[in-house]
């Protein structure tokens, strides 16, 4: 993952996101009911209180003990339990899976994007949307950009878009992507 995301304003989380799939897959597993940047800040607590990330040692750890780590101020979300359960859930099924190797998921077998968007739907705790979304920020900030990803990734892969955190470049760009979210909301309020 050769490129420096920019989603928290911590240098050190986004360092993280960018240099380990399972950070990226965990921040974005977090992003629902939280404001993005908290989301994908995450990794980064979970890695300050577990001495370093690794998909190995959240899938090995007792899951009430991650959880518990999870939850401790300041939480890695405001619903740190359900959430801390998700991710431990994640991490078993990316080892079970793909032999703990997260960018398999868009890497094994040269997948065309409709077949990575099956596969991340198939992760715990993605759904359609989500699933969209990150096939939508591995070709816009990644470069994963196979046969049919755009199509793949709907609304979210469009060219020019700020819809998700897949458009998320500065400052800028985030609050272009909270302006289209808040839009939405009323819209969909309205009806």
């Amino acid at each position: 993952m050769p490129k420096a995301l920019h989603f928290t304003g911590n240098a050190s989380a986004d360092r993280l996101l960018s240099s380990d799939p399972f950070a990226l897959l965990t921040g974005l597993l977090l992003d629902q009911q939280f404001p993005m940047e908290h989301a994908f800040a995450g990794p980064q607590k979970i890695a300050d209180r577990m001495d370093g990330f690794s998909i190995t040692k959240i899938a090995e750890t007792p899951v009430d003990e991650f959880v518990e780590l999870c939850v401790q101020p300041p939480a890695i979300h405001r619903y740190g339990g359900s959430m801390g359960r998700r991710v431990h859930a994640l991490a078993q099924f990316i080892i079970e899976h793909y032999d703990g190797k997260a960018d398999r998921i868009w890497k094994q077998g040269k997948p065309d994007g409709k077949e990575i968007l099956k596969r991340v739907k198939a992760l715990p705790g993605y759904g359609d949307q989500k699933a969209r979304i990150f096939v939508a920020l591995l070709g816009k900030q990644l470069g994963v950009t196979p046969e049919g990803w755009r199509e793949a990734a709907g609304a979210y892969g469009e060219e020019g878009s700020h819809r998700s955190i897949a458009d998320v470049t500065s400052a800028e760009s985030l609050a272009e992507v909270r302006a289209f979210k808040k839009a939405a909301k009323a819209v969909a309020k309205a009806k």
